[in-house]
């Protein structure tokens, strides 16, 4: 495929999501509110489709795949899980928010008025870094399928792919998002079934492709393969920590209209997510097994171009942009709504059209080093693990004021800072196969550079230490009717 062909299909396909946002938000009378948190709009179907394409992002293709190359099955195992835990504890914890904060936006404002400053500070990093990272990650992998595929340059897929998904997102804000979703999860699913198939039929059906893989990479497929194993398990601690700063899962919790619809449609999208990651690490142990070169993180598309014919190469470029393009409005609609709800706390008196225009401005500013930073190819999976370790540290200190009337601001930024300082001496570089220190040879720790302890060290001892703290409070504890209380409509 030629890339003056590719550019164009790409081009094509954003500029129709882009129309269908546009088109659809000029239909409705909107206030800032819609913009944000679209209040109760969407009914259980509506909800899985959104939420569906939302968490299924490009980086379905690249991470479960690149992770399938050297871990194998009990990787992306453990990828599943870690994807869908946090969407089920979404459909628990939904609820619980919404009912302590009927008026509320995003979980940055729950931390504002749960805890104090710290708290509320350190989350607003968290999740916007997080978002942010997760938007470049999404770029840098739609840019790197056009330069695997036919060589385009990536900052040309970056511009057009993120300008356009900035314009509708800026101009329709969650509601064009919610419209857009719809349709790209209607492409997304049957495309990842042809794509799937047509693979494993030209490489010789599944039974022959299982067989090529255990006469060269038995360990791939292996269930008691220890780096696997232990990969998965991090990939399930690093995954659900982060995913619980997803705004735009939590933008989606006030968009539903009832808790049925936050039930199901989370713990549905909880059911579909976790074959399409199945599916698309295996052909990342296909990949691996017939020995195909290429860079790890493009396992997927290392293999489509030795065996797909140029057709379905197209269908797979539409699949990848319709992937990104679901996950970008998503990611930059969360990010707005953190800023813009902060800016609306700081400045009461800013009228709500001001507050529009500013949420409008935010989304086309923030796409733009994002652009910059996705042209440099970095890896996806890496990115998402620098970010995940944030998370990991901080969900607990952050969620446990949910259910502990004791648990302090301070309590909670003592935790969280314990958390991330010792599991970043355990955090691997970023050689293959994650597993080298970043300590100076001087400094010997045991264990260091290993993902698995780093996760694990930074989740237990948050946690602990929330515990330890909050339990030395016997006088100053919350009354969890004040969220009620301070935040307006």
């Amino acid at each position: 495929m030629s890339s003056n062909f590719a550019i164009f299909i790409t081009i094509l396909v954003s500029i129709l999501f882009a129309c269908i946002g546009i088109l659809y938000s000029k239909t409705k009378n909107f206030n800032i509110q819609d913009f944000l948190i679209a209040k109760g709009s969407t009914n259980t179907f509506t909800s899985t489709t959104t939420i569906s394409a939302s968490v299924i992002g490009a980086w379905v293709l690249f991470s479960p795949a690149e992770a399938g190359t050297w871990a194998g099955i009990t990787s992306l195992i453990g990828y599943g899980i870690g994807q869908a835990a946090p969407l089920i504890c979404f459909a628990i914890l939904g609820p619980k928010l919404k009912s302590l904060m009927p008026n509320g936006h995003s979980i940055t404002e729950y931390t504002w008025y749960r805890y104090g400053r710290l708290t509320h500070l350190i989350c607003i990093i968290v999740t916007i870094s997080y978002l942010f990272v997760f938007l470049t990650a999404e770029l840098t992998a739609i840019s790197s399928v056009l330069k695997e595929i036919s060589n385009v340059p990536l900052i040309y897929t970056a511009i057009v792919v993120g300008g356009f998904t900035a314009i509708y997102t800026a101009y329709g804000g969650l509601r064009a998002s919610i419209a857009t979703d719809s349709i790209q999860f209607s492409l997304i699913i049957p495309l990842v079934l042809v794509i799937f198939i047509a693979i494993l039929s030209n490489a010789g059906g599944i039974v022959n492709s299982i067989n090529i893989v255990i006469d060269n990479r038995p360990e791939l497929i292996s269930f008691s393969y220890k780096p696997g194993i232990e990969f998965g398990i991090t990939l399930i601690l690093a995954v659900f920590g982060a995913n619980m700063f997803h705004q735009g899962f939590w933008q989606r919790i006030y968009a539903a209209k009832n808790d049925r619809a936050i039930k199901f449609g989370f713990t549905l999208s909880a059911i579909i997510v976790i074959p399409i990651i199945l599916i698309t690490g295996l052909v990342g142990i296909i990949s691996s097994g017939q020995n195909i070169e290429g860079n790890p993180s493009v396992a997927f598309f290392n293999i489509s171009k030795e065996l797909l014919p140029e057709t379905l190469l197209i269908g797979l470029l539409i699949l990848s942009t319709a992937l990104v393009m679901s996950s970008l409005d998503t990611l930059l609609n969360g990010i707005t709504s953190v800023i813009t709800t902060d800016l609306s706390r700081i400045k009461p008196n800013l009228k709500p059209n001001n507050l529009l225009k500013y949420a409008r401005i935010f989304s086309i500013v923030l796409m733009l080093p994002a652009i910059g930073i996705s042209s440099k190819g970095y890896s996806v999976l890496y990115l998402f693990l620098i970010a995940d370790l944030i998370c990991c540290s901080a969900v607990i200190p952050v969620f446990f004021g949910l259910y502990s009337k004791k648990i302090t601001d301070k309590h909670a930024t003592i935790s969280f800072i314990t958390g991330l300082l010792i599991g970043t001496i355990f955090f691997p570089t970023a050689s293959p196969g994650y597993s080298t220190t970043w300590l100076p040879d001087s400094i010997q720790i045991p264990l260091s550079g290993k993902m698995l302890v780093s996760f694990s060290v930074a989740l237990v001892i948050s946690g602990i230490s929330c515990l330890i703290l909050s339990a030395q409070n016997k006088k100053n504890q919350y009354n969890f009717s004040d969220l009620n209380k301070n935040i307006s409509p």
